[in-house]
């Protein structure tokens, strides 16, 4: 009975010590940090900047505690809210925050965990967003000094920070852009002025048509003018020419011209293939058919 009872109070004893030694051991993470409490109060703050190495640590069983924070890059992603800029101009902005915590005995202090962190540094960066972005305009906002913007606003929101034991890695606004409604407003503005653009476009195209329309047809009048005025000129210089020519001839040979004559006359009059001339037969018309000297029935013959 009393070996029995020894051997119970030897396992006894094992499991105690067991378990004393498993509540006096802990570690730290390469990617870690830690605070070790006794009894609430900070006693030792482990691996901050790299100053404590990670690995197994010894504390007081059942009266120290330790909390572990990450010692990596956290991120915070804000929701869409809509801010007024210097131009009143309504602009939906969309941001993050990538933060790490490097001072945790304050993190602690101030915080104690990620949720709430995360609560302050939103609304931190919330009211230096609104801040800065009413001093601005939509344009330099949205294109021209956005750069400097967001440094701006991650310097403010960097020096809030710090009361809270962390320190603003990057700042970024993801989105700039006017909310669906006014959108809709500009782009109904921007075809409305398109469309006025095109129709003084097309107007003034019209006008030029016009004129170079009104401008050729003054000139074809001209050249028609001049053309016509030349042909005459030409056409009755020729009709001189070919009268004063004729005239030479008859005078030169009255009897060949008059034949020439009455043969071109025979030509016109029967071109056609069934040419009927309702005419006497002694008609001068005819003498050169019946005397070649063309000369009229019943005169005398050499």
């Amino acid at each position: 009975m009393n070996g029995s009872a020894f051997r119970t109070g030897l396992i006894v004893l094992a499991g105690l010590v067991v378990v004393g030694l498993y509540a006096s051991v802990f570690t730290v993470g390469q990617m870690q940090q830690a605070l070790v409490l006794q009894l609430g109060r900070v006693r030792a703050v482990l691996n901050p900047h790299g100053e404590t190495k990670p690995g197994l640590y010894f504390k007081v069983p059942f009266t120290d505690s330790v909390v572990l924070f990450d010692k990596r890059v956290l991120d915070l992603d804000l929701p869409v809210q809509t801010l007024l800029t210097a131009d009143r101009q309504n602009l939906e902005v969309d941001a993050f925050v990538r933060y790490r915590i490097v001072d945790p005995l304050k993190f602690y202090q101030s915080v104690g965990n990620i949720p709430l962190a995360n609560q302050r540094l939103s609304s931190f960066t919330n009211s230096s967003l609104r801040n800065v972005l009413a001093r601005s305009s939509r344009d330099a906002i949205v294109r021209t000094d956005r750069v400097e913007l967001m440094n701006e606003i991650q310097e403010d929101v960097n020096k809030q920070a710090k009361q809270l034991g962390v320190e603003i890695v990057d700042l970024r606004m993801t989105r700039v852009d006017l909310p669906a409604k006014n959108s809709q407003a500009v782009y109904d503005r921007m075809t409305s002025e398109r469309k006025r653009e095109a129709a003084d476009i097309r107007a003034n195209g019209d006008q030029a048509a016009a004129t170079i329309k009104a401008k050729a047809d003054k000139e074809v009048t001209v050249l028609l003018a001049d053309a016509t005025s030349t042909s005459e000129k030409l056409r009755g210089q020729g009709e001189a020419d070919r009268n004063r020519i004729l005239a030479e001839a008859f005078g030169k040979d009255a009897d060949f011209f008059a034949f020439y004559r009455s043969m071109q006359a025979y030509e016109q009059s029967m071109k056609g293939q069934d040419t009927r001339l309702v005419i006497s037969p002694n008609s001068s018309f005819f003498r050169y058919f019946s005397d070649p000297m063309g000369r009229a029935a019943g005169a005398a013959k050499p």
